[in-house]
């Protein structure tokens, strides 16, 4: 068993960037209720605030609103269960509960609220917001810095597939990026740095 120890949880650190461009995004969301992540890949995710089976709008627009408010206030993962587990708790939105798949009608045993599932909604929401406010940077100044290189975090967690593109080195409007700008998956990890050259 590994006794490494790793902090998800200062992303802000990580980005050069003012708060105001990530706040921008998640103002700019919608909301839409999803039953498995899956329902919410690419652009749609994009446009669209979800927590896989958070079919309550009412719930879903309050973790909303917690999530806007840790990137608004800087607060940290602490604040956010603090603010959320008495609320889940009380909407009966906490632990494994049977509940039923809306496409198929079958009864499935799932883990709706948890600690390690609002690490994962914060870590998530956070550094998709960031992702966003640095691309916005990165296309303001394209002509200085035309370049962007892929910059995987290199330890024992990283996924082989984004150890590969570790330091690939491409234009601003390479399709590549399309594809594989970070964050490439729940939990990745990775980031970009512009660059003067190739």
């Amino acid at each position: 068993m590994s006794t490494e120890i790793y902090n998800f949880f200062e992303l802000s650190s990580a980005f050069d960037l003012k708060p105001e461009q990530a706040i921008k995004h998640f103002q700019g969301k919608g909301l839409k209720t999803s039953f498995s992540w899956l329902d919410m890949i690419g652009e749609e995710n994009d446009a669209a605030y979800t927590v896989a089976k958070m079919m309550d709008n009412d719930l879903l627009s309050y973790v909303q609103e917690q999530s806007r408010k840790v990137v608004d206030e800087g607060l940290t993962l602490a604040d956010f269960k603090k603010d959320l587990i008495p609320k889940l708790q009380k909407a009966g939105w906490w632990g494994k509960k049977d509940i039923i798949d809306p496409l198929t009608g079958q009864v499935t045993k799932a883990e709706l609220g948890s600690t390690s599932r609002l690490e994962n909604i914060f870590r998530t929401n956070l550094q998709s917001a960031y992702a966003v406010g640095q691309w916005q940077s990165i296309e303001a100044n394209r002509e200085t810095a035309p370049f962007l290189i892929y910059d995987a975090v290199e330890d024992s967690r990283t996924r082989p597939e984004h150890q590969q593109w570790n330091g690939t080195v491409r234009p601003v409007d390479d399709p590549f990026w399309q594809t594989h700008y970070p964050p490439n998956g729940w939990n990745c990890r990775c980031g970009t740095m512009m660059s003067l050259q190739k």
